[in-house]
């Protein structure tokens, strides 16, 4: 890690460690190197700088990030020192899947939302199925990491208290089509298998479109030994 991005790293964790009460315990399960496929639900903007400084010190970590988000100043600044992937949403933005495809064959640990963009209520919403593209073309293991808290945080600084936010992380797993012609259907199956992982690990009333779990199957879900 560079003196730039090592200051810009730990500086960002002690500032969020001042807002929020975080319980990173379980990023301890994370490996220390890639490649992986870190995927997660996608409630708002400080998730990402949250998951970023709790997976410090280790090397090679990466996200997909709005391009949009590039051009705000500071923000922009920081996520290039992080080496975060631009990708242009609402689009098939080829460049992007190059781009992760080659970091996850450097050994990088890739963070993404399959959801695409943040849902407003805490809750999941349906995956897209590009994620499934992904891990089958990089053939990374992939590992679910939920979290939730990070609500009104400025209702508990009035109080002088911090926010609570909680991560977790669940079994890793690799996609395998079992030969099976790879159909937009079998994509979007491979993404809602990959859902429930993560909606398991997530308190009930954030479970969204996929609090049933009694229709979660692992049909295309091999789990690493």
């Amino acid at each position: 890690m560079s003196p730039l991005k090592w200051i810009i790293t730990y500086g960002c964790k002690l500032g969020l460690s001042f807002v929020y009460r975080i319980d990173g315990s379980d990023m301890a399960k994370v490996p220390r190197d890639g490649p992986l496929i870190l995927f997660t639900n996608h409630r708002g903007l400080v998730e990402a700088p949250i998951l970023y400084t709790q997976l410090a010190p280790r090397p090679k970590v990466t996200a997909l990030g709005k391009i949009e988000l590039f051009k705000i100043f500071f923000l922009g600044f920081v996520m290039r020192v992080w080496e975060i992937i631009p990708v242009r949403r609402g689009e098939s933005d080829r460049e992007a899947l190059r781009s992760c495809i080659d970091r996850l064959k450097e050994g990088w640990i890739l963070g993404i939302a399959p959801e695409g963009s943040r849902n407003q209520t805490g809750a999941l919403q349906k995956a897209k199925g590009g994620i499934s593209l992904l891990a089958l073309h990089s053939e990374a293991p992939i590992m679910p990491c939920a979290h939730w808290g990070a609500v009104r945080a400025r209702d508990y600084l009035k109080r002088f208290k911090r926010a609570p936010f909680v991560l977790k992380t669940g079994e890793a797993f690799r996609l395998d089509t079992h030969g099976e012609k790879l159909t937009k259907e079998i994509r979007q199956e491979m993404a809602d298998e990959m859902m429930y992982r993560l909606a398991i690990l997530l308190p009930e009333e954030y479970r969204g479109a996929y609090a049933d779990l009694s229709k979660a199957t692992t049909k295309w879900l091999r789990f690493e030994a």
